[in-house]
């Protein structure tokens, strides 16, 4: 079990880190290269994320998009979904994700449907810590930590068509666990675990993850028009 270490929260800091990382790990769009020196004023001081800003203004938003698919779209190892490292595509995972509904719910907001995506992706619970909870998002990042360190591995690893080694976008996990407490014990073992082991085999599916009453409403809406997720459909 993950445990927060004493005194530790997230702080002012954090949650500008978690800003931008929202941002820069969502599909590239126009308007993200609009909002590339608005970011870049939220870690001024932040030598990870101002170099990926800087790839990101340097690199054609074509050769973005497509570099993104390449490695968040067509790899497992790559996904952007805290849940699906420990429970891959399987019923338990189903379960996680309404507790996923909860949490966000509990912070006073509904997670949308409409778009079709999961409310575990990382910029989603990203957005939810910056922007409308913190300690909610905290609490979330802690009990997925294994998974949000497996992704970080599997971008800093990531082999380019070049030779070289690590994607950009390993910039803004790096800074994202800065902001987490230092690994320890079981945590690193978890992880280690889930490095070995990889994600479940797909089982029965994550039919029903969506049917639970109890989430149909909510007072306020967390949705792509907010928290945008994933590439568009």
């Amino acid at each position: 079990m993950f445990r927060r270490r004493a005194g530790a929260r997230p702080d002012e800091r954090a949650r500008r880190v978690w800003a931008v990382c929202s941002r820069v790990l969502d599909y590239p769009t126009p308007a993200l290269a609009d909002a590339l020196d608005d970011l870049e004023r939220l870690v001024p001081d932040d030598p990870h994320l101002l170099a990926l800003l800087d790839h990101l203004r340097r690199t054609p938003l074509a050769v973005l998009q497509q570099d993104y698919v390449a490695t968040f779209d067509h790899t497992r190892k790559c996904a952007l979904y805290l849940t699906y490292f420990a429970l891959g595509d399987t019923r338990r995972r189903g379960a996680a994700l309404v507790g996923f509904k909860e949490a966000y719910r509990a912070a006073g907001v509904e997670w949308s449907e409409e778009h079709g995506e999961l409310p575990d992706h990382l910029c989603a619970v990203l957005q939810l810590g910056a922007t409308v909870d913190a300690d909610a998002a905290w609490r979330l990042l802690i009990e997925h930590r294994a998974g949000v360190e497996m992704l970080r591995l599997a971008l800093t690893g990531w082999r380019n068509d070049d030779g070289t080694t690590g994607s950009p976008w390993a910039a803004a996990l790096l800074a994202l666990c800065g902001t987490l407490p230092a690994l320890e014990g079981t945590e690193a073992d978890a992880v280690r675990r889930l490095v070995e082991q990889g994600p479940p085999a797909e089982e029965v599916g994550l039919a029903g993850y969506a049917a639970d009453p109890a989430l149909a409403s909510g007072p306020a809406l967390i949705s792509s028009a907010t928290i945008p997720v994933g590439a568009p459909r």
